[in-house]
């Protein structure tokens, strides 16, 4: 059930009269000439998928790619020291990479080529290192890497949204590393892929494939009520429109249940708040300067880099993606809120756009559930993170299915393999 008359709810992809709406209560403006509405398919909180992660594991397992289409995204950019460079990801790329000093390049070098060769069961391949028990900055520090090295080798590559992953085992990052250097292996220009019509293919598709399984699916249908019985406080069943539907579970998104709302009749609260993610949906005319003409991109500006504790990600895609106008760039700047002037935080991402036509800002709650749902049965899932990539929302669904059915969450082995 979705009480909105669009499918994907927080994450759905808007058309240009959708998108005006939401944001300025108005029609597109005539003046700026955007072209066709049916043109555009803006996504609202923009994530790319790595093309060997686990989404794309899932969106082969259950077959749904049969209604997807996607298109590999054009280049994966860090900020480093006032401008952009493309992220390496081989030994031979960072030979090339601007992001290092010649001393330095055969340091990343040697890094490079030490996790190309790594083996879990091959102790010769390890080097003496550990990396189920020493440290990332151990690792970083057997191979000498300077400040700005791990910099874009921790966040635009491993992809951690902070730097806390330094004094923790260096097995974690390892595998994000192997798995980012695999993902662009895969198609070359960058590890991300993208479905073209935007994002909001994902839930269509899978709404589709549910049908064929006997699943229902209700849009435009508002929520009046979760009805919980009063004597074992469990859930019995959902209120709609006068009408109600039993069910021995539920699972919903944290806006369901009593998101941004004093607590219930029961003097219950389900979901917490947890921070603020600022989003900027900026249309633009010209792809972003720096990335080589690229019709899509992901930048990531290390928190260091800018004097901040979260990073700020860049998503940009165009109509090559099918998601707006011929000759019109998406480029979506978030960032987690740290200060009361979350808009001046987006300001290093902002700058590297070059002249904006139009943008839309939105400062957005997240919410977590405050249990796991286990003794009430009421499931409850996290809101979208800032991050430009589908890693932190795939971890919430193994998190969820593990809630539900009190076992993990195992796919087949399948060979996963996406067309883009």
């Amino acid at each position: 059930m979705d009480r909105n008359d669009y499918y994907g709810g927080d994450s759905a992809s808007l058309n240009l009269t959708q998108l005006y709406q939401k944001f300025r209560s108005t029609p597109p403006p005539e003046n700026l000439q955007l072209g066709r509405d049916r043109d555009y398919a803006v996504d609202l909180i923009p994530k790319f998928i790595l093309s060997s992660g686990e989404l794309t594991r899932i969106l082969v397992h259950t077959d749904v790619t049969r209604y997807l289409e996607f298109k590999v995204i054009a280049g994966s950019y860090v900020y480093r020291d006032g401008r952009i460079s493309k992220v390496p990801s081989t030994e031979m790329e960072a030979v090339r990479s601007p992001l290092m000093g010649l001393f330095e390049k055969r340091r990343a070098k040697n890094f490079f080529q030490y996790l190309q060769n790594w083996k879990e069961d091959d102790p010769a391949t390890h080097q003496g290192f550990d990396v189920n028990t020493k440290t990332m900055k151990e690792l970083y520090t057997k191979f000498g890497l300077e400040a700005g090295t791990q910099d874009f080798i921790g966040h635009a590559m491993a992809l951690w949204l902070d730097d806390e992953y330094i004094n923790k085992p260096a097995r974690p990052t390892v595998d994000r590393i192997i798995l980012y250097t695999s993902s662009m292996a895969r198609y070359g220009k960058s590890p991300y892929i993208y479905p073209l019509y935007g994002l909001g293919e994902l839930p269509q598709a899978f709404a589709r494939l549910s049908a064929i399984y006997g699943g229902t699916y209700m849009l435009d249908k508002k929520i009046d009520s979760i009805n919980v019985d009063p004597e074992t406080g469990k859930f019995v069943g959902v209120t709609s429109g006068g009408e109600t539907v039993r069910a021995k579970r539920v699972i919903g998104d944290p806006s369901y249940f009593g998101a941004g709302q004093e607590p219930g009749a029961d003097g219950k609260l389900r979901v917490v708040e947890t921070g603020k993610v600022i989003r900027a949906i900026c249309i633009l005319r010209h792809p972003i300067p720096g990335t080589e003409n690229a019709d899509s991109a992901q930048i990531i500006i290390p928190q260091n880099q800018v004097g901040r504790k979260n990073d700020i990600y860049i998503a940009a895609v165009s109509s090559a993606h099918n998601v707006a106008a011929k000759d019109v760039y998406i480029a979506i700047v978030s960032t987690i809120v740290e200060t009361s002037v979350p808009e001046r935080e987006i300001l290093p991402g902002l700058q590297l756009l070059g002249n904006v036509v139009d943008k839309f800002v939105s400062i957005t709650p997240l919410y977590a559930p405050t249990a796991p749902g286990t003794a009430d049965n009421v499931f409850i899932t996290k809101s979208y993170d800032a991050t430009s990539h589908f890693e932190t929302v795939v971890e919430d669904v193994f998190d969820v299915w593990q809630r539900v059915k009190g076992e993990p969450l195992v796919l087949k082995k399948r060979e996963v393999e996406v067309e883009a």
